[in-house]
């Protein structure tokens, strides 16, 4: 149970900003990196990366991981670490020159769903081999679905 618990989890880290910017796409639309440039002259992360995005997952994670037992503060890391993981990816995507929201595979995936999932192994004891299941189990989901929630409208983009 608690590998779909966790697999829940990174759903709602990366969905909920998704949700955030349809429901309510006034609150916090400002960059994370305030529109500042790295030393290439190339945004930090990008203006896909907002504060509504950051509060959102990781507030649902930490609500999530309270009604399902695990606790605010495992919830709130998990959710803060995996879109930190996704800021890592941004970051990266930018310094390879690729625009904001432009496709790479498992560089969009793995980060977000890693990150987060060491953290498990530590906080919760989950066997290593446990945690790489539930990221393979989110990359596969993410590629998988992401073309579906872009035909209902849901994703901005088909990847």
């Amino acid at each position: 149970m608690l590998p779909l618990i966790l697999f829940i989890m990174l759903v709602l880290a990366n969905g909920a900003p998704v949700i955030a910017c349809k429901l309510a796409p006034g609150l916090w639309p400002q960059p994370v990196d305030g529109g500042r440039l790295w030393r290439d002259q190339r945004p930090l992360f990008g203006n896909s990366k907002t504060w509504r995005g950051m509060v959102s997952g990781t507030l649902s994670c930490a609500l999530f991981s309270v009604l399902v037992g695990l606790g605010v503060w495992f919830g709130f890391w998990f959710g803060l670490l995996a879109l930190g993981g996704d800021l890592l990816s941004s970051f990266i995507k930018r310094r390879l020159g690729m625009a904001a929201s432009s496709r790479a595979l498992g560089l969009d995936q793995i980060p977000e769903a890693l990150i987060p999932m060491v953290f498990a192994v530590v906080w919760l004891k989950l066997p290593l081999w446990l945690a790489l299941l539930v990221v393979v189990m989110f990359v596969a989901a993410n590629i998988g679905f992401s073309p579906v929630l872009y035909r209902l409208g849901i994703r901005r983009h088909p990847h």
